[in-house]
Order: structure tokens, then C-alpha cells, then sequence
């Protein structure tokens, strides 16, 4: 629903950036590292809680692992830092690593989807390599590289297409909770351990993994640990609805989840100015 915006937005950001200069790949490594670990144990409570449906546990391990950059981590970094490029690294994993995986095990969970286990799984697999935000992923850095030439006009197109992709999501989620309806008192106790899971467990883990696993000291340490305090993304929502899966839960988390990080960000704001 909202994949070729952002993936016009994705190409024109990765085809103009200088990735020489924003990879620091023991960070990248730090994060990936913490990442990868908080999926296996999202993915754990989500089956102590009874899931078992693929698509339910791929949605529970997005909003519990994926951040939001566009409305919530651009602004934190441009206010602490004075621009937003730190960012872009964890983004590009987030949608070339995270999401392919994601998106993988949704397709594979599909109740149309049927045949053997393997030939499930490499349609599954072929099906996310192909959605366009990968695509746009792959072909930006591949561009990026070989300096391939782009009409202006061009990657204007892109970016403006781009610049509506946030926006549509929040008005489709507004429309929704609009129908539905919102209250801290309904929620459940699965969605308060996937809350304190996204906004404390999982920064928490960023910092201890990247601090002690590789080496990872001043500011990036700070930039990896703010990212992963952020949000669960508003792409939930739009995942949910186009698998058709957990839609009432994913809006209700893209909300509370907002609330408590930003109530929670000024603590690590605190120790981002003031580290031990």
C-alpha cells in the first residue's frame, strides 16, 4: 500500500548519499547484532504467548524490533545532532535485512500459499526480494556505486512521491482508530510486554551488545541507542492490514508505543548529554 513511496524515497536518499562516509561498520554490526538477538526473543514471547500463525509472529517481532524514523527519529536527531544522516545506515538494514525477513515470513504464512514446506519458503523469498522498497533499495546502492547519471527531474520525482508516504500511512491509521476506537484501559498484557519490550528491553540490549560486543563508544553509541529507543513504525499498521493480520493490535501499538517513547525520551536524552 505505501511501498512505492517510500521506495522512491529510499532510492533517491541511497543514490545521493556518500555510503563511504555514513557506514561505520562496527556500529552497523553492533546493531545488526542487537537486532538479530531481540528477534529471536520477541519471537519466543510471542509463542509463550500462544501464536502460531507465522504472519502473527512476524507482525509481534516488527513492532517490537522496527523503528520509526520519519516522524520520531528524524526530528530527535536533527534537535540533538543538527542533522539526521546517522540514521540512514540502521534505515537501510532496517528495510534490506529486517524487513526482507519480515515480509518473508508473512508471505509464508499466507493461507493461499500451499505445496511443500521448500517450495513455500522460495516463493515466500522471492516475493519480498521483489517488493519495491527492496528493489529500490538494491538499485540505489548499485546506482551509488558505478555513479551511474540521473536526470534531476528525475530524483525530484522521487522524493516528492516520497514525501507522501508517512502522511498516507498516518491517515489511514487515523481513519481506523477513528472506527475503532483507542483506550489505555483495554490494553492487554501482550501488548504491554511488546511496549516495554520496543521502548526498554530492546535499547537496553543496543546498549550493552554494541558497547561490550564491539567496542562501540561515543556518539555512535549514542545514535544506535536512541534509534532503537524509537517507536514501533507506522509501516505496522499498513503490514498488518495488507496480510491481514493483527490489524486492531497493530494500530493500537503504533500509538502507545509512540506515547511511551516520547515520555521515556528524555531520559536518554540525559544520557546521551551526560554518559557514565
Amino acid at each position: 500500500m505505501d511501498s512505492p513511496p517510500l521506495a522512491g524515497r529510499l532510492f533517491g536518499n541511497i543514490y545521493r548519499s556518500d555510503l563511504g562516509g555514513l557506514f561505520d561498520w562496527r556500529a552497523i554490526a553492533g546493531y545488526a547484532t542487537a537486532a538479530g538477538t531481540a528477534v529471536v526473543l520477541a519471537g519466543a514471547l510471542s509463542r509463550a504467548f500462544g501464536v502460531r500463525d507465522p504472519r502473527g509472529l512476524a507482525l509481534r517481532i516488527m513492532a517490537a524490533v522496527q523503528v520509526n524514523t520519519a516522524y520520531f527519529a528524524v526530528p530527535v536527531f536533527v534537535m540533538l545532532f543538527g542533522n539526521a544522516a546517522p540514521i540512514f545506515p540502521v534505515l537501510l538494514f532496517q528495510v534490506c535485512v529486517l524487513s526482507l525477513v519480515i515480509i518473508s515470513i508473512m508471505e509464508l504464512g499466507r493461507p493461499d500459499r500451499g505445496g511443500a514446506l521448500r517450495t513455500r519458503l522460495t516463493a515466500a523469498v522471492a516475493a519480498s526480494l521483489m517488493t519495491p522498497v527492496v528493489i529500490a533499495c538494491n538499485a540505489g546502492i548499485v546506482l551509488n556505486l558505478l555513479s551511474a547519471p540521473l536526470p534531476r527531474i528525475a530524483l525530484d520525482s522521487f522524493a516528492f512521491v516520497g514525501d507522501s508516504a508517512s502522511p498516507v500511512a498516518l491517515f489511514a491509521l487515523g481513519l481506523h482508530l477513528g472506527g475503532t476506537g483507542l483506550t489505555v484501559r483495554g490494553t492487554t498484557a501482550e501488548e504491554l510486554w511488546i511496549i516495554a519490550f520496543k521502548c526498554a528491553a530492546f535499547p537496553l540490549m543496543t546498549l550493552f551488545i554494541a558497547r561490550h560486543g564491539f567496542g562501540v563508544q561515543g556518539d555512535w553509541l549514542h545514535y544506535l541507542v536512541l534509534l532503537a529507543a524509537m517507536p514501533a513504525p507506522q509501516n505496522l499498521f499498513i503490514f498488518a492490514q495488507r496480510y491481514d493480520v493483527g490489524v486492531d493490535m497493530s494500530a493500537a501499538l503504533v500509538v502507545k508505543t509512540s506515547v511511551v517513547a516520547l515520555l521515556l525520551l528524555p531520559l536518554w536524552v540525559q544520557w546521551a548529554a551526560h554518559p557514565s
